[in-house]
């Protein structure tokens, strides 16, 4: 038997991430993956405006589209959590504690937004692609061939209790961190070169919210 999971992303880097890095782990499990890009601008005439969150009004017609649409498949999200716009359900009742229960209680409302549908699981990227980056110390430096900043980066990675709670901050989020570290990086082609070397089941075993999401994903293949 096999299953199908839908999943609104909102970029390139995403898609061929599903694509490249998480399709191929779930093949032996029969479950398929069919990314849609989040379309920021619908045109008349010529093709939409693909990728970024501009606000929540666009997220929710993809996501409905997608819904309406998904028969028995699972309909997921891959959306970054940080620079989540403020008018996404949850943005505003966040609570103080620690990134991960944040981010849960943004989901949750998202979730409900939406009726909490069985076939709908949301996530966020906690806090954005590159965190999973610093899944591992040594990947990232021998890609963008500089393994003399691998003690740089590492100390980065040391501040943290796990690369997803590097953060949130506009100056010290991890895409700013690895750019400041490494300015020819290309998220699109170093990023996705440096998360398949990682591999999956290192960024799982760093990364807790990343994890529960496979593992529902992998549920969802065995039900």
């Amino acid at each position: 038997m096999t299953s199908r999971v839908l999943i609104l992303v909102e970029g390139q880097t995403e898609e061929r991430f599903i694509k490249d890095v998480l399709a191929p782990y779930f093949y032996p499990m029969n479950l398929f993956f069919y990314p849609t890009l989040l379309v920021t601008k619908r045109v008349k005439v010529g093709p939409n405006f693909k990728g970024g969150v501009t606000n929540f009004a666009k997220f929710e017609n993809d996501l409905i589209r997608l819904l309406n649409g998904a028969g028995d498949a699972l309909v997921t999200t891959m959306i970054d959590y940080y620079g989540l716009p403020k008018d996404f359900p949850g943005m505003n009742t966040r609570p103080k504690g620690t990134p991960l229960e944040r981010v849960e209680h943004v989901e949750e409302e998202i979730h409900k937004h939406f009726g909490k549908s069985g076939n709908l699981r949301i996530f966020l990227v906690l806090h954005e692609f590159e965190a999973w980056l610093f899944s591992t110390t040594e990947d990232l430096p021998r890609v963008m061939t500089d393994p003399g900043k691998q003690q740089q980066f590492a100390a980065v990675r040391d501040e943290f209790k796990t690369p997803e709670e590097i953060n949130e901050r506009p100056d010290f989020a991890p895409s700013k961190r690895i750019e400041s570290l490494f300015p020819a990086f290309r998220k699109t082609f170093h990023g996705l070169t440096t998360a398949a070397r990682i591999g999956l089941d290192r960024i799982r075993k760093e990364c807790a919210h990343f994890n529960w999401w496979i593992e529902h994903l992998e549920r969802f293949a065995k039900r």
